[in-house]
Protein backbone atom coordinates (compact mmCIF):
# COMPACT_ATOMS: atom_id res chain seq x y z
CA UNK A 1 0.00 0.00 0.00
CA UNK A 2 1.15 3.31 -1.01
CA UNK A 3 1.08 5.66 1.73
CA UNK A 4 -0.53 9.08 0.68
CA UNK A 5 0.70 12.46 2.60
CA UNK A 6 0.41 15.97 2.64
CA UNK A 7 2.91 18.42 3.64
CA UNK A 8 2.29 21.72 5.74
CA UNK A 9 4.96 24.13 5.61
CA UNK A 10 5.14 27.87 5.18
CA UNK A 11 8.59 27.63 3.67
CA UNK A 12 8.67 26.35 0.03
CA UNK A 13 11.69 25.11 0.04
CA UNK A 14 11.02 23.01 3.30
CA UNK A 15 8.24 21.82 1.03
CA UNK A 16 9.76 20.85 -1.91
CA UNK A 17 12.78 19.34 -0.35
CA UNK A 18 10.25 16.93 1.89
CA UNK A 19 8.33 15.94 -1.60
CA UNK A 20 12.03 15.05 -3.42
CA UNK A 21 12.75 12.77 -0.73
CA UNK A 22 9.24 10.89 -0.26
CA UNK A 23 8.12 10.72 -3.91
CA UNK A 24 11.53 8.99 -3.92
CA UNK A 25 10.32 6.69 -1.51
CA UNK A 26 8.39 3.47 -2.84
CA UNK A 27 5.81 3.20 -0.35
CA UNK A 28 4.67 6.94 -0.03
CA UNK A 29 3.34 9.62 -2.50
CA UNK A 30 2.81 13.21 -1.88
CA UNK A 31 -0.66 13.62 -2.68
CA UNK A 32 -1.16 17.91 -1.62
CA UNK A 33 0.83 20.41 -0.27
CA UNK A 34 -0.04 23.95 2.11
CA UNK A 35 1.51 26.70 3.07
CA UNK A 36 -0.75 27.13 6.09
CA UNK A 37 -2.31 25.72 8.65
CA UNK A 38 -5.75 26.41 8.08
CA UNK A 39 -5.41 25.02 4.29
CA UNK A 40 -3.80 21.86 5.71
CA UNK A 41 -6.92 21.30 7.60
CA UNK A 42 -9.00 22.31 5.23
CA UNK A 43 -7.37 20.37 2.25
CA UNK A 44 -6.51 17.27 4.85
CA UNK A 45 -10.20 17.27 5.14
CA UNK A 46 -11.10 17.13 1.68
CA UNK A 47 -8.21 15.11 0.05
CA UNK A 48 -8.12 12.74 2.69
CA UNK A 49 -4.46 11.44 3.14
CA UNK A 50 -3.19 9.11 5.21
CA UNK A 51 -0.41 11.41 7.04
CA UNK A 52 -0.16 14.85 7.27
CA UNK A 53 3.67 16.66 7.85
CA UNK A 54 3.29 19.84 9.84
CA UNK A 55 5.41 22.65 10.88
CA UNK A 56 4.94 23.88 13.84
CA UNK A 57 4.95 27.89 13.49
CA UNK A 58 2.44 28.15 10.69
CA UNK A 59 0.23 31.12 9.80
CA UNK A 60 -3.36 30.59 9.82
CA UNK A 61 -3.44 27.61 12.50
CA UNK A 62 -0.11 26.17 13.70
CA UNK A 63 0.91 22.51 13.80
CA UNK A 64 -1.00 21.87 17.08
CA UNK A 65 -4.15 23.20 16.24
CA UNK A 66 -3.58 20.80 13.39
CA UNK A 67 -3.15 17.90 14.96
CA UNK A 68 -6.27 18.59 17.32
CA UNK A 69 -8.43 19.59 14.43
CA UNK A 70 -7.58 16.20 12.57
CA UNK A 71 -7.88 14.21 15.31
CA UNK A 72 -10.21 10.97 15.33
CA UNK A 73 -10.28 11.24 11.48
CA UNK A 74 -7.93 8.48 10.75
CA UNK A 75 -5.38 10.97 9.49
CA UNK A 76 -2.23 10.38 11.01
CA UNK A 77 -0.37 14.41 11.76
CA UNK A 78 3.62 14.11 12.00
CA UNK A 79 5.00 16.72 13.74
CA UNK A 80 8.22 18.01 11.83
CA UNK A 81 9.82 21.20 13.31
CA UNK A 82 12.99 23.42 13.88
CA UNK A 83 11.72 24.24 17.10
CA UNK A 84 11.77 21.06 20.12
CA UNK A 85 10.46 23.03 23.13
CA UNK A 86 9.38 20.91 25.74
CA UNK A 87 5.73 22.77 25.55
CA UNK A 88 5.49 21.67 22.37
CA UNK A 89 6.50 17.99 22.30
CA UNK A 90 4.07 17.65 24.95
CA UNK A 91 1.11 19.69 23.31
CA UNK A 92 1.67 17.94 20.22
CA UNK A 93 1.29 14.59 21.87
CA UNK A 94 -1.64 15.36 23.97
CA UNK A 95 -3.37 16.54 21.38
CA UNK A 96 -2.86 12.96 19.39
CA UNK A 97 0.30 13.30 16.97
CA UNK A 98 1.47 10.37 15.95
CA UNK A 99 5.53 11.54 15.98
CA UNK A 100 7.34 14.67 16.80
CA UNK A 101 10.55 15.03 14.44
CA UNK A 102 13.33 17.36 14.12
CA UNK A 103 14.00 18.67 10.94
CA UNK A 104 18.05 18.61 11.56
CA UNK A 105 17.15 14.77 11.92
CA UNK A 106 17.40 14.16 8.08
CA UNK A 107 15.73 12.38 6.21
CA UNK A 108 15.53 8.80 7.16
CA UNK A 109 14.84 9.92 10.38
CA UNK A 110 11.44 11.52 8.56
CA UNK A 111 10.87 8.34 6.74
CA UNK A 112 10.61 5.82 9.67
CA UNK A 113 8.45 8.67 11.37
CA UNK A 114 5.65 7.92 8.64
CA UNK A 115 6.16 4.41 8.77
CA UNK A 116 5.57 4.13 12.18
CA UNK A 117 3.13 6.64 11.99
CA UNK A 118 1.32 3.86 9.60
CA UNK A 119 1.97 1.18 11.84
CA UNK A 120 0.67 2.42 14.81
CA UNK A 121 4.11 3.25 16.05
CA UNK A 122 5.13 6.49 17.39
CA UNK A 123 8.67 7.87 16.61
CA UNK A 124 10.27 10.98 18.41
CA UNK A 125 13.38 12.20 17.33
CA UNK A 126 16.66 10.75 19.70
CA UNK A 127 17.49 14.39 20.55
CA UNK A 128 14.37 15.07 22.44
CA UNK A 129 13.44 11.58 23.82
CA UNK A 130 15.68 11.69 27.03
CA UNK A 131 14.55 14.91 27.73
CA UNK A 132 11.27 14.33 26.92
CA UNK A 133 10.65 10.93 29.11
CA UNK A 134 12.31 11.41 31.91
CA UNK A 135 9.94 13.89 32.87
CA UNK A 136 6.32 11.46 32.37
CA UNK A 137 4.79 9.37 34.89
CA UNK A 138 4.98 5.58 35.62
CA UNK A 139 2.64 3.23 34.94
CA UNK A 140 3.97 0.47 37.22
CA UNK A 141 7.04 0.08 40.24
CA UNK A 142 10.10 -1.98 38.03
CA UNK A 143 9.80 -4.40 40.60
CA UNK A 144 6.40 -5.50 39.71
CA UNK A 145 7.50 -6.20 36.22
CA UNK A 146 9.76 -9.33 35.15
CA UNK A 147 10.70 -9.32 31.88
CA UNK A 148 12.56 -11.47 29.35
CA UNK A 149 16.36 -10.46 28.43
CA UNK A 150 15.20 -9.87 25.10
CA UNK A 151 12.40 -7.71 26.01
CA UNK A 152 15.05 -5.75 28.16
CA UNK A 153 16.88 -5.43 25.37
CA UNK A 154 14.44 -3.98 23.54
CA UNK A 155 13.14 -2.11 25.98
CA UNK A 156 16.52 0.00 26.66
CA UNK A 157 16.58 0.23 22.33
CA UNK A 158 13.21 1.80 22.76
CA UNK A 159 13.94 4.06 25.33
CA UNK A 160 16.48 5.59 23.00
CA UNK A 161 14.54 6.32 20.14
CA UNK A 162 15.39 3.39 18.21
CA UNK A 163 12.85 2.15 15.51
CA UNK A 164 11.48 -1.21 15.36
CA UNK A 165 13.37 -1.72 11.84
CA UNK A 166 16.44 -0.52 13.48
CA UNK A 167 16.22 -2.35 16.53
CA UNK A 168 15.43 -6.09 14.01
CA UNK A 169 18.65 -5.41 12.21
CA UNK A 170 20.18 -4.57 15.39
CA UNK A 171 19.35 -8.02 17.27
CA UNK A 172 19.28 -9.95 14.20
CA UNK A 173 15.35 -10.51 14.38
CA UNK A 174 12.15 -9.80 11.86
CA UNK A 175 10.17 -6.60 12.17
CA UNK A 176 7.29 -8.57 13.66
CA UNK A 177 9.23 -10.60 16.01
CA UNK A 178 9.91 -7.33 17.30
CA UNK A 179 6.37 -5.61 17.20
CA UNK A 180 5.20 -8.69 18.91
CA UNK A 181 8.01 -8.55 22.02
CA UNK A 182 7.02 -4.79 22.07
CA UNK A 183 3.08 -5.72 22.79
CA UNK A 184 4.43 -8.29 25.40
CA UNK A 185 6.36 -5.36 26.87
CA UNK A 186 3.19 -3.46 26.90
CA UNK A 187 0.83 -6.11 28.61
CA UNK A 188 3.48 -6.31 31.13
CA UNK A 189 3.62 -2.77 32.06
CA UNK A 190 0.32 -1.39 31.00
CA UNK A 191 1.86 1.07 28.81
CA UNK A 192 0.31 2.28 25.81
CA UNK A 193 2.73 2.79 23.23
CA UNK A 194 6.44 3.38 23.01
CA UNK A 195 7.17 6.20 24.21
CA UNK A 196 5.21 5.15 27.44
CA UNK A 197 7.26 2.14 27.60
CA UNK A 198 10.07 4.50 27.04
CA UNK A 199 9.45 7.02 30.13
CA UNK A 200 9.08 3.69 32.24
CA UNK A 201 12.46 2.24 31.11
CA UNK A 202 14.92 5.78 31.69
CA UNK A 203 12.42 6.59 35.17
CA UNK A 204 13.38 2.83 36.04
CA UNK A 205 16.56 2.97 35.26
CA UNK A 206 16.30 -0.01 32.64
CA UNK A 207 17.68 2.98 30.29
CA UNK A 208 21.24 4.55 30.52
CA UNK A 209 22.64 7.37 28.75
Amino acid sequence: MVTRILIADDQEGIRSAFRMILDAQPDMTVVAEASDGRAAIDTARTVQPDVVLADIRMPGADGIEVTRALAGTGIHVVIVTTFGLDEYVHAALHHGAAGFVLKRSGPTLLIEAIRAAMNGDMLISPQLTVRLLRRRGLPQESSSVVLTEREDQIVAMVAHGMTNAEIAAELFLSPGTVKNHIASVQNKTGTRNRVAIAAWAWATGRATP
